[in-house]
């Protein structure tokens, strides 16, 4: 089966057709042609993503995106006009006398969660496609997209291989933070979420304040890493002086990484750290580290490396300690961390440490962190096949910003 697959739930315009073949628990994918086009330098002004600016782009990019992915994967030739902004696009493939019309098999776009303009760009031209091909349309979670990321590869093959059960994902992103739980495959429990800010979003806006560009994510890290090697050379490395990590109180993964973070002379909050729930809060965090800067008024590189470092630390202190809390309440077999914020190699080093040799932990290659159209095909072909019989009607596909797994 030939797929074609759609990603535009935020800033990240994705094309993606590949061949797939196997049942859910051993799908095998094979490449055909991956493209993406990123708006980052675009929202940069903003600060953010600006939903409006988003869509425009989206419209303009789908078109030629496609007609990219086509050639490259060499399926046919076509004269499909696609609408974007209101003008008429000719998409061409390469091969005389053959359309994707018989060589694409199913489309996949995803509906949620996301920006719901961004979201409604994509389904309005999957529709189309699929309407002038006939082929199957299907929707796709896009945090369901995230968990199975990690088995996805750039280029070539790769499979969906079995994992242990029960498993564990810590969905770290921009709009997102969340302990998904899964007994069963395919089967989804949100265990614990961001009460407030989406930790890729206090990353963000702390950047914001530390003079930073967006996205926030990369800047933070660097300037953390700097102080962090710059620790680890001296003789007086401590502690994190925030008594509520003390190890006697953490899950036994948890000590690990509270025995070898280092920190600086600036300590910030570890929110709801200690909470009997799975739940985070990044807000809290964030507002301390605007308290903090306007103490201190003038800041110097010293100053920014040194919160840099703390923020970071604090940040995925959090992260770290509910999902060892989560690990051990569960018994946890399978660890899987994804989402943009993954890519963050601190959080990575941690997450090493919590799953120690017993537990099983996936990372998405760093590539796949970000918004990608490979995921979602993906989990568009896994439900094609798990639901084949109830595959809905392109009309009853929306866009739904806040979609749950």
């Amino acid at each position: 089966m030939r797929i074609l697959s759609i990603e535009t739930s935020c800033d990240d315009t994705a094309v993606t057709i590949f061949e797939a073949r196997g049942g859910i628990r051993d799908a095998v994918f094979k490449i055909l042609a991956n493209n993406s086009n990123s708006q980052i330098k675009i929202h940069i002004p903003y600060g953010g993503v600006f939903p409006a600016l988003a869509k425009r782009e989206h419209q303009r990019n789908l078109p030629l995106l496609l007609e990219k992915t086509l050639k490259e994967a060499k399926l046919g030739q076509s004269r499909i006009q696609i609408f974007s902004n209101d003008k008429a696009v000719n998409v061409r493939g390469e091969r005389k006398n053959l359309s994707p019309a018989k060589l694409i098999d199913l489309i996949a776009v995803t509906s949620g969660p996301g920006l719901e303009p961004a979201l409604w760009t994509g389904i309005v031209f999957a529709k189309e496609l699929a309407e002038k091909w006939s082929v199957p349309l299907i929707p796709a979670n896009h945090m369901e997209g995230h968990i199975f990321s990690v088995f996805g590869k750039g280029k070539g093959k790769f499979k969906v291989k079995k994992l242990k059960l029960p498993a564990l994902a810590l969905l770290v992103s921009g709009g997102h933070t969340q302990l998904v739980l899964m007994k069963k495959w395919m089967r989804y429990e949100i265990i614990g979420e961001t009460v407030d800010d989406a930790v890729g979003e206090a990353f963000d806006k702390v950047a914001r304040m530390l003079g930073l560009p967006y996205p926030g994510g990369p800047g933070i890290s660097k300037l953390a890493e700097l102080q962090r090697n710059m620790l680890l050379k001296r003789t007086d490395i401590f502690l994190l002086k925030n008594s509520s990590c003390s190890p006697r109180r953490a899950p036994k993964s948890f000590q690990k990484h509270i025995s070898s973070a280092q920190s600086s002379e600036i300590t910030l909050p570890r929110p709801m750290l200690h909470s009997k729930n799975f739940n985070f809060s990044f807000s809290g965090l964030k507002t301390a580290v605007l308290y903090l800067i306007r103490d201190i008024g003038k800041l110097n590189e010293k100053i920014k490396t040194q919160i840099a470092l703390e923020f970071e630390n604090a940040a995925v202190d959090c992260l770290v300690y509910k999902s060892a809390k989560a690990v051990e309440k569960y018994k946890i077999k399978t660890l899987i961390v994804a989402g943009g914020v993954a890519a963050n190699s601190h959080l990575r080093n941690e997450m090493r440490k919590v799953a120690g040799k017993k537990i099983k932990l996936l990372f998405p290659p760093k590539e796949l962190t970000a918004d990608n159209s490979l995921m979602i095909g993906i989990v568009g072909y896994l439900n094609y096949i798990k639901n084949k019989k109830r595959v809905p009607q392109p009309d009853s596909i929306k866009a739904t910003g806040n979609l749950s797994l």
